[in-house]
């Protein structure tokens, strides 16, 4: 909960700065431009790195059933359903766009400046930072959504319906309470789909964002 406040409040801090003027990347001409372009490409390496250093996301990975990577899959699918659902509900979105916001899965960070990225050439500046903050909101409620409900989630549904509901963040931020609310024996499904739905991220935003 802490990282997610945190990451709210850094995200209002730089819509103060710019806002206010005291930063403005095009004064740095096409490096300013592309610059949260080359921040993500250095964020998706890291991410890339630790995953692929962790000794016991290999060990589980290897001692899963196949059966398991279907919780990703239905998460990911459910998720677009929904997303294409509440299009029908809203006004000014279209369906595509909102599929690409609920493509994010939880990940805020990452989905919220692809989608400013690639949607600014179909909606202009504006617009396309309108949808990355909603991306960006959309994606921290999801995650403090789970953060909060997974016992209930757990107790109504089954332990891995808060695997489902916190999408990426089933391998980091919500693992603990995760673990607690339905047990160890959750872990390695809660690995398996937090992986899977992170590499989906990149590829489900930017194919949507492309229609």
């Amino acid at each position: 909960m802490k990282g997610t406040l945190i990451v709210v409040l850094v995200f209002a801090i730089g819509c103060l700065a710019g806002y206010s003027g005291l930063i403005n990347l095009e004064s740095f001409g096409e490096i300013g431009a592309n610059l949260t372009m080359y921040v993500l490409y250095l964020l998706i390496f890291l991410v890339g790195i630790s995953m692929g250093c962790n000794p016991e996301l290999k060990k589980i990975i290897k001692s899963v059933s196949p059966k398991i990577f279907l919780l990703p899959l239905v998460t990911i699918l459910g998720t677009l359903c929904f997303s294409a659902l509440v299009s029908l509900l809203i006004s000014g979105w279209g369906v595509f766009d909102c599929l690409a916001v609920g493509s994010g899965m939880g990940y805020y960070s990452l989905s919220s400046v692809l989608i400013s990225q690639y949607k600014e050439a179909s909606l202009g500046v504006q617009l396309a930072a309108e949808l990355g903050t909603i991306a960006l909101l959309t994606n921290i409620f999801r995650e403090m959504f789970t953060l909060i409900c997974a016992p209930l989630l757990v107790r109504w549904f089954s332990p891995f319906a808060p695997i489902a509901s916190a999408g990426v963040t089933a391998v980091d931020v919500c693992l603990p309470v995760i673990i607690r609310t339905a047990g160890d024996r959750v872990l390695p499904a809660a690995v398996v789909s937090g992986v899977v739905t992170d590499f989906s991220v990149p590829v489900l935003v930017s194919f949507f964002c492309s229609l």
